[in-house]
């Protein structure tokens, strides 16, 4: 009965804990929205950077599943290369270990209800404010899953019970065997986390049973070193039925945390003497969170600088499907464990709108260049047209699904507002180019039946287009950002500019019309003419969502 009792106490802490770390890392990430968006853009960078930003990411959502999870589908989306995802996998194992710090210095050297039940109390206040207080109420979230995971780790503490002399007995038997038990304590701690999808959590317990003297410190280094593998495991999960690049970045993060604790076994003990060296006379939860840190540490700073090397090793192993290459890149939305990250969802969608306005300026400067060349057959051009269409229409109805999936998540009021204006921009973005395949159509038609635009006609389209090009670019140029008030009269000047030509070059059709000019030509002129205008309508309409959203 007394076991039963026990489980019952172990699991409610547990449960508690990690509830606790959930609303903390829910609350952060909506506070710290604004500076996630930039997250993206340090990960393209280089290895360094890619690195800090998975380490920065993870201390801050507290979960570096999550942050290999996103890394994962970021690269089946085709927003990272595997190269890059290495350097935020690297970074990411540095940054979890920052909750075991936080158990170790805070934990244990105070009497935990002490600082956790203010927190619950303040935290709780803080979200009963008004809705127009969002990013105290924010705060306020955070500060009640800090205070409910130190609760957790309280409960935990006293649910497990004071080893007996036969437990202990046990334990120095294990402890006594060599690599063996360095194995045994590795495949123990990957087991638990695989059960717990969270290296932070069974990190955290195996600080506990430290604390509480179940286990030696030998042991709880083996076993954190298999919480670094066991974490592995939700990356691995995500990337199933992914595209090639995926599995591989998947495959990366095992091999990173598997090679890494295969030196710290073989170098176990000058390992750990290091560890004690410079954790000096540190209790032991503060020796453990030390040993965590310069496992990682040491890690990342060996494999970093191999991240290229490292990419195209995983690349000549994990192959790609038949015909898996020539697939277009398309969006999938991972239900899990994202769904407790909508703020870090919003970024993944962030790139995806940048890349659909840059496919919108490629088809136009594309369509300009096939009108200035004036002669030739078309019909190739219309068909790569016609799947660039299909591709983008694909991307409307994934990004729609997708950030109608993050709304469905609680999340800040200045975020759902994003959300809104997002999907706005994205229908617009989806009409250019239904409007480019028009006048690419418009085009072949002109030169399959034999409809000859006077040279001087297509001369006075240049600058009509070249102003929509450059709307286009101003476009793609700040689409990851809202744009100031002089910005929105500068996209204003633009769309004023499009409409003016537009009522020239029509009037000036009217009269090659009445001067008895090819009527099937003259009208198919204005047909380009009127969608290029539509085109800078669009512009103009995502320019309007970009100053909606300051």
């Amino acid at each position: 009965m007394n076991i039963v009792l026990i489980l019952i106490e172990l699991v409610g802490s547990l449960g508690l804990f990690l509830y606790g770390m959930r609303i903390l890392s829910e609350g952060i990430q909506r506070a710290a929205g604004d500076r996630l968006k930039r997250a993206l853009n340090l990960m393209t960078g280089t290895t360094f950077k890619a690195l800090l930003t998975g380490a920065g990411l993870t201390a801050l959502i507290q979960s570096s599943s999550a942050t290999t999870v996103m890394v994962v589908s970021f690269v089946n989306a085709g927003l990272l290369t595997v190269a890059q995802a290495a350097g935020v996998i690297f970074g990411a194992n540095i940054g979890t270990t920052i909750t075991a710090w936080i158990v170790s210095l805070i934990g244990f050297d105070f009497h935990i209800s002490a600082l956790a039940l203010p927190m619950v109390g303040a935290g709780f206040i803080m979200m009963t404010l008004p809705k127009r207080k969002s990013r105290l109420r924010d705060y306020g979230e955070a500060a009640l899953g800090f205070g409910l995971l130190f609760m957790g780790l309280d409960f935990l503490a006293h649910a497990i019970p004071r080893p007996s002399a036969d437990v202990i007995r046990f334990l120095e038997g294990l402890s006594g065997m060599g690599v063996l038990s360095i194995l045994i304590a590795v495949a123990t701690g990957t087991a638990l986390t695989i059960l717990m999808h969270s290296s932070s959590a069974s990190t955290a317990i195996v600080i506990t049973l430290a604390v509480e003297g179940v286990i030696g410190f030998e042991m709880a280094a083996g076993l954190v070193l298999g919480c670094n593998i066991g974490t592995t495991v939700d990356a691995f999960l995500a990337s199933i039925g992914a595209k090639a690049n995926a599995r591989r970045a998947a495959w990366l993060h095992i091999m990173f945390n598997v090679l890494g604790s295969i030196w710290a076994v073989i170098l176990f003990k000058p390992f750990l003497a290091l560890v004690n060296l410079m954790a000096g006379g540190s209790t032991v939860a503060q020796h453990i969170a030390m040993m965590h840190t310069v496992f990682n540490v040491i890690n990342a700073a060996v494999f970093a600088p191999f991240a290229r090397q490292l990419s195209e090793l995983v690349t000549r192993f994990v192959k790609a499907r038949p015909g898996e290459d020539d697939l277009p890149q398309k969006l999938e939305y991972v239900a899990a464990p994202l769904v407790g990250s909508p703020e870090l969802n919003l970024i993944r969608a962030q790139k995806e709108i940048s890349d659909m306005a840059g496919l919108c300026g490629s088809m136009f400067t594309r369509w300009r260049e096939l009108l200035r060349d004036g002669t030739g057959d078309v019909s190739d051009e219309v068909e790569r047209f016609r799947g660039l269409e299909d591709y983008a229409d694909q991307m409307r109805d994934e990004l729609s699904r997708f950030l109608l999936e993050c709304a469905g998540h609680e999340m800040s009021a200045d975020r759902q507002r994003d959300i809104g204006e997002m999907m706005r921009i994205v229908v617009d973005l989806e009409d250019i180019t239904d409007d480019c395949f028009s006048l690419v159509l418009l085009l072949d038609k002109a030169r399959s039946r034999k409809l000859v635009i006077d040279a001087e006609e297509i001369e006075s389209l240049g600058p009509y287009t070249l102003l929509v090009e450059n709307f286009l670019r101003f476009v793609k140029d700040n689409i990851n950002g809202a744009i100031s008030e002089e910005q929105l009269a500068v996209a204003q000047d633009l769309e004023n500019s499009i409409d003016d030509f537009r009522s020239t070059l029509k009037k000036k059709a009217r009269k090659r019309l009445k001067a008895g000019e090819n009527v099937k030509a003259e009208l198919l002129f204005m047909d380009m003419v009127r969608h290029i205008e539509k085109i800078g309508d669009h512009a103009f309409g995502v320019a309007h969502a970009l100053r909606t959203r300051d």
